[in-house]
């Protein structure tokens, strides 16, 4: 869809526009969204679409009152307020409180362009139909993938590897006193996903750099539990980084967080996860 909006605009000589909505309509419009947590944050998202070839993306905020809007209302919009003269829609979209689809769209407002389904599914680059799991690629699915601690499957139906950030701060300190020092993460943003309890083999963003590493998540019952956390072990490396943003993307799970008898048993564990992680 977005090589359409790009290769539709080149054509017509005009940017090459993505509009979204913060916060996530779900969020606003939905009682039971309490649980419900995001892939991208907004940040996330604007740096995800502007590599694809969009020119600008627009964030419209998500109100009860814009949610209104019919469709036509919505089109009018786009065109007064961005100058929109074609819209680009997938063939299962639907927009406006009347839920009009794009072949029921009358043309005149804007142009409404359809990407068909086998459009989508064939012109992917990062992801075919060989390295996908069967099923329709959703972002339910994915969510799902993630919270099962399926991360490999999750990350070829997005096309890149899913990643957490955030900024390091003071945790217990335990891994340092067994040979295993963990940066522990703060998130920038609250509602984002984090899979599935665990130990996983990771790429970390720190100083500029990339370094190898295995990241925690969970409980830490070995060492007197508390709530959930996101710790990282950073292969290879030794520096403060407390009060330093951090990210990381997900490789692979190695294995599920468990209870060990002695923190002796705990290290010699972790000497495994990090020739796994290596």
């Amino acid at each position: 869809m977005l090589e359409t909006v790009v290769s539709s605009a080149r054509e017509r000589g005009e940017e090459a526009v993505v509009v979204t909505f913060w916060p996530h309509p779900r969020t606003v419009l939905q009682q039971d969204a309490r649980d419900f947590r995001l892939l991208s944050s907004l940040e996330e998202k604007k740096a995800l679409l502007l590599r694809s070839g969009i020119d600008r993306v627009e964030v419209i905020p998500f109100t009860r009152t814009f949610a209104a809007l019919t469709a036509a209302e919505y089109l009018s919009m786009l065109r007064d307020r961005f100058g929109a003269s074609v819209v680009v829609m997938g063939y299962d979209n639907r927009i406006g409180s009347d839920r009009k689809t794009a072949a029921s769209l009358v043309p005149g407002v804007v142009t409404p362009e359809i990407v068909p389904a086998g459009a989508i599914a064939a012109g992917s680059t990062a992801v075919t139909p060989d390295n996908v799991p069967a099923g329709a690629i959703s972002s339910t699915r994915i969510r799902k993938l993630l919270e099962e601690g399926k991360v490999e499957d999750a990350c070829q139906m997005l096309g890149y590897r899913y990643g957490l950030y955030g900024v390091v701060v003071a945790g217990n300190r335990v891994g340092r006193t067994i040979g295993f020092p963990t940066a522990n993460m703060q998130l920038y943003e609250p509602l984002k996903l984090v899979p599935e309890n665990g130990v996983y083999a990771v790429e970390v963003e720190v100083l500029g750099r990339q370094y190898r590493g295995m990241c925690n998540i969970g409980l830490r019952p070995t060492v007197g539990g508390g709530g959930r956390t996101i710790e990282t072990h950073i292969l290879d490396f030794n520096e403060d980084i407390y009060g330093l943003p951090m990210g990381i993307r997900f490789v692979r799970r190695i294995r599920d967080e468990i209870r060990f008898p002695s923190l002796e048993a705990l290290r010699l564990q972790l000497v495994q996860d990090a020739d796994a992680c290596r």
